[in-house]
């Protein structure tokens, strides 16, 4: 899931200059766990990725730790906003919502070739929440705020006569992210694009069973 590029730095070394070099440096991070892991990925590739020295880094992060999660707040956390929650915002019809937001990120996926590198959120998810306390529980929040979110915009759904009356809004949200999950997951581990779709279009067909 690529980022826009870093802007560039200050010429001077003041705070703004500081900031570029601290944003630089976490979105290196990023594409740098993204494509190998938070355990396969490498300080140094992230350092020369990022045009920085190993003093600057630590400066920043006091450990690889310490960046891993600054990725997860300040990069990953924003994507999902972007993407997932913020098209919901005011939103009258959520399925109509969700459906074009599904098929648009897959086909975005596709075409970036982003999509064989699976979600970043659940990459860490499965790599580092059974290891570690500090990313189990930043991802858990995020998650909890995916469900939380698309569970109150299908219950503005249900009042608006969007979404069918019968439909559990927690339940349904639950199943969405999940779907999402299994969507980018069966996309990475198979490495077939029509593997991807036809799990999209399943889950745009369960988002259509929830009309009225």
């Amino acid at each position: 899931m690529p980022t826009r590029p870093a802007p560039r730095p200050a010429p001077a070394r003041t705070p703004s200059h500081a900031e570029a070099t601290r944003q630089r440096i976490l979105r290196a991070a990023f594409l740098e766990f993204y494509r190998n892991g938070f355990q396969g990925g490498s300080i140094n590739d992230i350092i020369a990725a990022a045009g920085v020295t190993k003093g600057a880094l630590f400066h920043h992060f006091s450990s690889k730790q310490a960046l891993g999660y600054a990725v997860v707040d300040e990069c990953i956390e924003p994507l999902v906003l972007e993407r997932w929650l913020a098209p919901l915002d005011d939103t009258t019809d959520p399925i109509a919502d969700l459906e074009h937001v599904f098929r648009k990120y897959v086909k975005e996926d596709i075409e970036t070739g982003s999509w064989v590198q699976g979600c970043p959120l659940n990459n860490l998810a499965q790599e580092m929440s059974p290891l570690d306390q500090g990313f189990h529980s930043r991802i858990d929040r995020l998650y909890s705020m995916w469900r939380k979110r698309f569970g109150a915009a299908l219950a503005s759904g249900v009042k608006t006569g969007a979404v069918r009356k019968q439909v559990d809004p927690k339940s349904a949200a639950a199943m969405l992210v999940a779907g999402q999950m299994g969507i980018w997951g069966s996309g990475k581990s198979s490495r077939r694009k029509s593997v991807m779709v036809q799990a999209n279009e399943a889950l745009c067909d369960y988002l259509n069973s929830l009309k009225p």
